[in-house]
């Protein structure tokens, strides 16, 4: 097995964590993609091709990352709803993570982020109705994100066909 080889297996793995990454908030995602890209470029022995990949996997990967942060921020913002609420619920999603296997990262997150809007607002009726706001866009950004790294993904994939082909 030649080092190239190993740099494709290496960076396939990267990108598979980091696509995973996208809807595991703790996991690296996207950033991971991308330095998985210009790894293959740089070592891959893909020359040309390698270098293309690697442009549009990143457009894909920035496009995602911007796509997340947009759609995720202007619903927080019309909901009102403060960057304190998200990152409490954050913190209490990874605290879950170890007392609920497996779904524990999201019940945690619902629930810390409820409690948040509850303390912030002390009205139950009002927290729900911003926390489930604030769980829609969130979602919604990590399915765009998601969506783009797969395709970046793809992209490498691709370029790993057209590079072993030529």
């Amino acid at each position: 097995m030649n080092s190239e080889t190993v740099v494709s297996i290496l960076c396939g793995l990267a990108i598979l964590v980091g696509v995973a990454g996208t809807i595991i908030p703790i996991l690296p995602g996207s950033f991971l993609i991308g330095l998985s890209l210009l790894a293959w470029a740089i070592w891959g022995g893909a020359g040309t091709t390698g270098w293309v990949v690697f442009a549009v996997g990143m457009v894909f990967v920035l496009a995602g990352m911007a796509a997340s942060a947009v759609l995720t921020g202007r619903k927080l913002r019309e909901h009102s709803i403060p960057n304190r609420s998200v990152v409490i619920g954050l913190a209490a999603g990874v605290a879950g993570m170890f007392v609920i296997p497996v779904v524990g990262l999201f019940v945690g997150f619902a629930v810390g982020l409820l409690l948040s809007e509850f303390l912030r607002t002390r009205n139950f009726g009002t927290a729900t109705t911003t926390s489930w706001a604030a769980l829609k866009a969130t979602g919604l950004g990590m399915l765009a994100e998601f969506g783009l790294a797969c395709l970046a993904a793809s992209t490498w994939v691709i370029g790993l066909w057209v590079a072993a082909a030529t």
